[in-house]
C-alpha cells in the first residue's frame, strides 16, 4: 500500500533551518518523481520542490530557489526538504506527493501528483 507520511514541521524563526521528512512506503523512488507542496491559509497549494526519480533531478520554484534543498535517501525511502533561511511567507502547510505514472517531475502541477500525505505544519515567525 503506498503511503506517504510528512514530519518535522514546526516553529522557526526568520533565518533559522528546518528539515521536513516524507517518509514513503510502498514505491520505488528510483522510478518516482516526489514533490514538496504547500498550501498557506486561503491560498491554493503550490509546487515548492521535486526530485525525479530516475536520474534525482531537482527543480524548485523561484520562491524558494537558493534556500530550500531537496534530496532522497533511497535506504530509508524518504525524501526530505531543507530549508534554509525560511521567511514569513514559507508559513503554510507542507505536503509531499509522488508524480502519476511518470518519474520525471514535469510542472509540479497538484493534479498531476498522487498519494498525498497528511502534511506538516510549518511557521515562521520571530
Amino acid at each position: 500500500q503506498l503511503q506517504f507520511v510528512e514530519s518535522g514541521g514546526g516553529f522557526v524563526q526568520p533565518g533559522g533551518s528546518l528539515r521536513l521528512s516524507c517518509a514513503t512506503s510502498g514505491v520505488n523512488l528510483d522510478y518516482s518523481a516526489v514533490a514538496w507542496f504547500r498550501q498557506a491559509p486561503g491560498k491554493e497549494r503550490e509546487g515548492v520542490s521535486c526530485i525525479s526519480g530516475h536520474f534525482s533531478s531537482t527543480r524548485y520554484a523561484d520562491s524558494v530557489k537558493g534556500r530550500f534543498t531537496i534530496s532522497r535517501d533511497n535506504a530509508k525511502n524518504t525524501v526530505y526538504l531543507q530549508m534554509h533561511s525560511p521567511k514569513p511567507e514559507d508559513t503554510a502547510v507542507y505536503y509531499c506527493a509522488r508524480r502519476g505514472n511518470s518519474g520525471l517531475c514535469g510542472g509540479m502541477t497538484p493534479d498531476d501528483y498522487l498519494n498525498w500525505g497528511q502534511g506538516t505544519q510549518v511557521t515562521v515567525s520571530s
